[in-house]
């Protein structure tokens, strides 16, 4: 990305389209670069004139501009800029997005374009709160769009609910935090979490003492960053992450296969607490108490699914990061387990007695690779799942 970020500014035909300039000017002040594009519509609302002196720049409206389209001009725009942000997005606009039409210069720089796209909505309540509309926003956000706004209050029409833009303040800074956010654009990240459960009879299990917090967290910050998130997790006690693509599981064969099903990935992150063992044989009836003697159970190992996906050769992912619960020599431990399994990272954690690690909110995890270590401060799982997810982002950009 250039030091400049480029913005092509998408114009739609709403009464709101008076406020894009001073979003305009809030822009350039800020430093931004921006290229504008107007719907006809849009015209009827503030003119190219204004927003062609406030931008610096030629405003595009037509495609069938001979001048323009001669070199193509629709691909290149929507190839030159780093973010296309689309202000205001009419209930129209985003029809025309989520159902992939093109019959003029704008939607067909929007059909076009490989670069992440913020809009923002304003309309009437009636129709932002159409199922239509709805559904559009649904699928939007699935394909990636992010969203600003709408916000609650008074509009143009004499309406009052959720359809009025947000202001310029606002879209100025979901555009500058934009970078951020896209660091993962594009990526595909798998997610292990939880524990798994290994049935001993119909009422019993084997498990781990994890809650999946740490991996929930994870998932959240890669969505953050605008990864797709494919989250593969055990029976947890916490809230699974919004829009992520969930696969459920309770053994650590079916998270195995769920694991192997969701290759190919350009990163895999096994926090799961998976069971190292299971019964040899899973009783079809309630074992008893008032049975003669306690059972005498057998045990047989799980699959190693970090140790599986690190040493595949095609499908396998660029990054391959693990986890290591340690209750003592966690450093010789975790760097045992990091050359074992054949993973890039291990992220090792002192969960011994009165750490409160496991199951808690806080964790004070030490980075592993080959090239060394970086001990983290002890904090919440959600300020590490931050600072991981940013690391994942530059190896990745690195790569």
């Amino acid at each position: 990305m250039t030091s400049v970020l480029r913005v092509l500014l998408i114009i739609g035909g709403g009464i709101a389209a008076y406020k894009c300039l001073e979003l305009i000017r809030q822009l350039r002040e800020a430093g931004l670069s921006v290229t504008p594009v107007m719907t006809r519509a849009a015209q009827q609302f503030v003119t190219p004139l204004s927003v062609a002196a406030l931008c610096g720049e030629q405003v595009r409206v037509e495609i069938f501009d001979p001048h323009e389209e001669a070199r193509m001009d629709h691909i290149q725009l929507s190839r030159q800029s780093d973010l296309v942000a689309v202000v205001p997005a009419t209930a129209d606009l985003l029809a025309k997005m989520a159902n992939g039409l093109a019959d003029d210069l704008a939607s067909t720089v929007l059909l076009a374009t490989d670069k992440p796209v913020l809009v923002a909505p304003a309309m009437n309540v009636r129709m932002w709160q159409h199922p239509a509309t709805q559904h559009n926003v649904k699928t939007l956000r699935h394909h990636g769009v992010h969203f600003v706004g709408p916000e609650n209050g008074p509009m143009a029409c004499g309406e009052t609910g959720p359809g009025r833009m947000s202001e310029p303040h606002s879209i100025l800074s979901a555009i500058c935090h934009f970078p951020a956010q896209c660091l993962l654009c594009g990526r595909r990240i798998l997610v292990t979490s939880g524990p798994t459960w290994e049935p001993v009879d119909p009422v019993r299990v084997i498990a781990n003492r994890s809650s999946g917090r740490q991996g929930t967290e994870i998932a959240k910050a890669l969505q953050a960053r605008g990864a797709e998130v494919v989250f593969v997790t055990g029976p947890a006690s916490v809230a699974l992450p919004p829009n992520a693509q969930i696969v459920a599981v309770e053994t650590a064969d079916e998270m195995l296969y769920a694991t192997r099903a969701a290759l190919p990935v350009d990163a895999a992150v096994f926090a799961a607490a998976v069971t190292d063992w299971k019964a040899d044989a899973v009783r079809g009836s309630k074992i008893r108490k008032s049975e003669a003697a306690p059972p005498n159970l057998r045990l047989r190992e799980n699959p190693d699914i970090l140790a599986e996906i690190s040493q595949l050769t095609e499908t396998r992912p660029s990054l391959v990061i693990g986890f290591a619960a340690e209750t003592e020599n966690v450093i010789e431990n975790a760097l045992g387990k990091l050359r074992q399994k054949g993973c890039d990272w291990i992220v090792a954690n002192d969960v011994s007695a009165g750490s409160g690690i496991l199951g808690g909110d806080e964790n004070q995890p030490v980075i592993i690779t080959e090239n060394g270590e970086n001990q983290l401060p002890r904090q919440s799982k959600a300020e590490f799942a931050g600072h991981l997810a940013d690391l994942i982002a530059a190896e990745l950009l690195a790569q």
